[in-house]
């Protein structure tokens, strides 16, 4: 007789607070039922004021739209070139494509796994050599591990190059206790299902001021002119976060804190298990002035040192209902993107070769934790 799977633990799920509910039947009740409202109103009020209340803060449909109004907005047009942090998600890279531009790709550092300065550098000076200076840089803050702000954006100042700046999995991480998503000339923030806090479905985009959210609004819904009629006299998209959406989203920011504090004791709960495993290296926060929200815990394994390889412990995990997923694929490796150019040597390659996300929600309790635990010793 077959034996049956315990419960899965999934790497990342959704984890409510308590209060979306009630912001989502408010939406109901008054029939906000639309792409503009109330909650939409109160949720970026929410996020503008936890990033600070020095941005403006535009709800939209997703992360990836939120870049490619970024790129818009930063006069990102055909035929011009982007610089992407290689190691990363697709959703980073592909609107530089929707543009008609060309990503040029950028190796990670090893320290926090993102954007290489030395690479960064080569890539400008080289780009600039060949006649076609970088309209943006799409710098990453990968896991919730900040990347070297204070590097990448002076060179970024010293070439006069905009910095879109991709927070989708750090909202809560902070650099010389500054919040990520507003170092940047527009910053991204995403709300998809695995993220720290969801909206089902959304993003946002954060501006450096009033006059910026209000075009990318505008953008955001159709373009539409001042008019009685439907107008238009710009290309638009319908890129606006639901009310309804909204309402789980202002409710999950009741819940933000919380919920990194629990992703941090989960990386905790790793270092422990990996702190005399030799070959494992687990992902930690590379000087005192970064704070991570860990969004994922990861791991690099070393297969000569430890006696294994990130696909075994990937396959154990697996037999016991629990998922694990390899690190990004460097986005010059995918075969979208075998044509662009890339600067920097392997380390994103060896991330990826050699990483693995271990499950991280804020929602894992006791149980989960001790059947993860169990599969990790056994492979001491």
């Amino acid at each position: 007789m077959k034996q049956e799977q315990p419960e899965k633990i999934w790497l990342s799920s959704p984890h409510m607070g308590g209060a979306e509910q009630q912001f989502v039947n408010e939406a109901f009740e008054t029939n906000w039922i639309a792409p503009l409202g109330p909650n939409v109103n109160g949720f970026e009020k929410d996020l503008e004021s936890y990033l600070g209340n020095q941005h403006a803060v535009a709800c939209l449909s997703s992360g990836t739209a939120a870049i490619h109004l970024a790129l818009i907005m930063a006069g990102v047009e055909a035929g011009d070139e982007v610089i992407c942090q290689s190691f990363t998600f697709c959703g980073s890279a592909n609107p530089i494509l929707y543009l008609g531009a060309t990503p040029v790709f950028v190796d990670s550092e090893p320290d926090s796994w993102n954007i290489c300065p030395n690479a960064l550098e080569e890539a400008i000076k080289d780009r600039i050599k060949k006649g076609k200076k970088p309209k943006a840089i799409i710098a990453v803050h990968l896991y919730g591990m900040p990347y070297k702000v204070d590097e990448i954006h002076a060179f970024a100042k010293a070439y006069d190059i905009k910095v879109i700046e991709d927070s989708a999995e750090s909202l809560g991480s902070t650099y010389k206790s500054q919040k990520c998503g507003t170092f940047g000339d527009f910053g991204i923030l995403s709300f998809n299902g695995n993220k720290i806090i969801t909206t089902s479905g959304g993003g946002a985009l954060v501006c450096n001021n009033t006059l910026d959210k209000q075009k990318a609004v505008f953008l955001a819904t159709q373009a539409r002119d001042e008019a009685p009629h439907y107008q238009h006299s710009a290309l638009g998209y319908n890129y606006r976060l639901s009310n309804v959406s909204a309402g789980i989203g202002r409710g999950q920011m009741q819940v933000l804190d919380l919920h990194i504090g629990k992703r941090r004791e989960m990386n905790e709960f790793y270092a422990e298990i990996f702190d005399e495993m030799p070959g494992v290296t687990i992902q930690s926060e590379f000087d005192n002035e970064v704070f991570s929200n860990f969004w994922l815990t990861a791991v690099l394994i070393d297969p000569e040192k430890a006696g294994f390889t990130r696909e075994d412990l990937r396959a154990g995990l697996n037999d016991q209902n629990i998922e694990s997923r390899p690190l990004w694929k460097p986005m010059h490796l995918q075969p979208l993107y075998t044509s662009s150019p890339f600067y920097g040597d392997m380390v994103a390659e060896k991330l990826f070769e050699k990483g693995l996300c271990l499950p991280s929600g804020s929602n894992l309790n006791f149980s989960n934790r001790e059947r993860i635990k169990s599969v990790l010793t056994n492979f001491r």
